[in-house]
């Protein structure tokens, strides 16, 4: 009776990460977007057989007593989604997951594909970064319609789908969009004109970093232009700069970058151009950021903490398992690092 009890109320924790980030953060490269038909289905079915395989072998180590995590990255290449897979794998123990890391190739298609296999294969708690917070509701809502518990991590659904999940954890993107117009309204007390270089268009972190900064920024802050990216790509961030740089040439005193990676094409456009006097911010706190900032090529870097992020998400989906009590949004604070307060921070490895 003992052991049927322990079988009944053992679970399977699938966290599947598709960023940004999420958060953000490009490898250098443009992913091409234009697959042939014939690869892209085969690929797909080959994803998601690995899934399920993975996921059915998962439910047998959860009926034999077992917790497993299975992580499923939609590119481990994209440095915040592969440090963070670090983190879940380091930390899993202490809050007893057995964690494996997936990839899920950062396509929404197969990440819904991953999330059903995980349900039929018995899921009882299911974490996703979704890469379009739109088109994954309705794998969510299945899951849920299911039973399943739905975490969501590091991104969140808009406000009108917030019912589909039970909690969040990541950073609140609207304070990072905040923190990155009040360095500019400190900047610029009399006003500037300046250009947005967009995260990826349609993720949580690109739709609130922009909003925020809207929201927050004075209204001599005068925004030229601002375009998204297609995937969170210095190389894409590099080109949107050169664009902005023939059209408005010397009137740009400064540019919000979403990500610390797109900075990095940002800056190397400017200093093609001769303009090295341009104030950039952007967010995450990634290694390339913390280097940009102490050589002084960028004046801000918003960082996110995602170790603390990992270790969050762990802990508010033991406590759901367990059912025990647990908030529903748990927002891990931002730090605004400059060149004055660097020191006081560890740089980061990812």
């Amino acid at each position: 009776m003992k052991k049927s009890i322990a079988v009944l109320i053992s679970v399977l924790l699938v966290v599947s990460l598709c960023l940004v980030g999420c958060s953000g953060g490009g490898s250098g490269t443009v992913a091409s977007q234009d697959q042939p038909a014939e690869k892209s289905a085969a690929a797909t079915e080959a994803t998601a057989t690995e899934s399920a395989e993975t996921s059915a072998s998962a439910a047998g180590n959860a009926a034999s007593g077992n917790e497993d995590l299975l992580v499923f990255i939609a590119d481990t290449t994209n440095e915040s989604q592969g440090y963070s897979a670090k983190q879940f794998e380091k930390y899993g123990s202490e809050y007893g997951f057995q964690v494996k890391i997936m990839s899920d190739e950062g396509d929404a298609q197969k990440q819904s594909t991953a999330i059903g296999n995980a349900v039929t294969a018995g899921a009882k708690v299911i974490f996703v970064n979704p890469c379009d917070i739109n088109a994954i509701v309705p794998a969510l809502q299945s899951a849920k319609d299911a039973g399943v518990k739905i975490g969501l991590y590091s991104s969140d659904l808009a406000e009108e789908n917030a019912s589909v999940r039970d909690f969040f954890v990541g950073a609140n993107d609207d304070d990072a969009g905040k923190f990155a117009a009040e360095a500019f309204n400190k900047k610029f007390p009399d006003g500037a004109k300046i250009v947005e270089v967009m995260g990826q268009t349609g993720h949580d972190a690109q739709i609130k970093r922009h909003s925020g900064f809207d929201k927050y920024k004075n209204d001599n802050i005068e925004v030229l232009d601002s375009k998204g990216v297609t995937q969170w790509a210095t190389a894409e961030a590099m080109a949107i700069m050169e664009d902005f740089i023939v059209k408005y040439g010397d009137e740009i005193q400064g540019v919000f970058c979403h990500w610390d990676n797109g900075a990095t094409g940002v800056i190397e456009a400017l200093k093609s151009a001769g303009m090295n006097d341009v104030y950039v911010v952007a967010v995450d706190g990634c290694k390339a950021g913390f280097d940009q900032v102490e050589s002084g090529k960028q004046s801000v870097t918003i960082m996110q903490n995602f170790v603390t992020m990992a270790q969050k998400a762990m802990e508010v989906a033991r406590n759901a398992i367990d059912g025990k009590d647990f908030e529903v949004v748990n927002y891990i604070d931002f730090d605004v690092v400059t060149k004055d307060n660097i020191k006081d921070f560890e740089v980061p490895e990812w």
